[in-house]
């Protein structure tokens, strides 16, 4: 059941959001060299990997210096559309298309990058028994700047207490979040 409202949800949020997809995309396009959409290797359910999307919020190439680093508040590689994306969390909206493929839920951990998996156990584990969230409880309580292991506590918390109604307050409250705190 959990699955085919996703799906309906992903279809409905694609449907009701494509003219602010438009928008964003000839934004970004115009305004910084690089592709408009950006495809990143995520850590899901049991460990396989799958490519997430976002709307391009940084420059092209942005960690070809540094290698994976974690976002941070002021972070000099976001580009200025990149800005205000990031702090309307605008920039998270082609993951219903994860959604919809089934990679992601719309309620559950963020999904991580392979790189940081791979180095952090806590990252791994029960964070992977579950399918990775385009939301979650960590999402809602913090913001993007919110230490890893903070994180990690709600997301153990969403996960033992893992419900269909908990995930109905949890995009009931994200969509509160879009509007009320700010992002990066």
């Amino acid at each position: 059941m959990r699955r085919k409202i996703e799906i309906i949800i992903s279809l409905i949020s694609i449907f009701l959001c494509s003219p602010i997809f438009l928008g964003i995309a000839i934004l970004i396009k115009f305004t910084s060299k690089g592709s408009i959409f950006y495809k990143q290797e995520r850590v899901g359910l049991n460990g396989k990997c799958f490519f997430l999307y976002k709307f391009r919020s940084m420059f092209e190439d942005a960690e070809s210096e540094t290698g994976p680093v974690w976002a941070k508040k002021n972070d000099s590689r976001v580009t200025f559309i990149g800005k205000i994306l990031r702090k309307t969390r605008l920039d998270e909206l082609p993951q219903l298309i994860n959604v919809l493929k089934g990679d992601m839920a719309l309620v559950g951990p963020r999904p991580e990058r392979p790189y940081f998996a791979s180095r952090h156990k806590s990252l791994r584990g029960i964070r992977l028994s579950v399918k990775p969230g385009l939301t979650g409880l960590a999402q809602i309580q913090g913001y993007y700047d919110t230490i890893p292991r903070n994180k990690l506590r709600y997301d153990y918390l969403y996960i033992k207490n893992r419900s269909i109604l908990l995930d109905v307050k949890i995009i009931l409250k994200t969509l509160l979040v879009i509007f009320t705190k700010p992002g990066t």
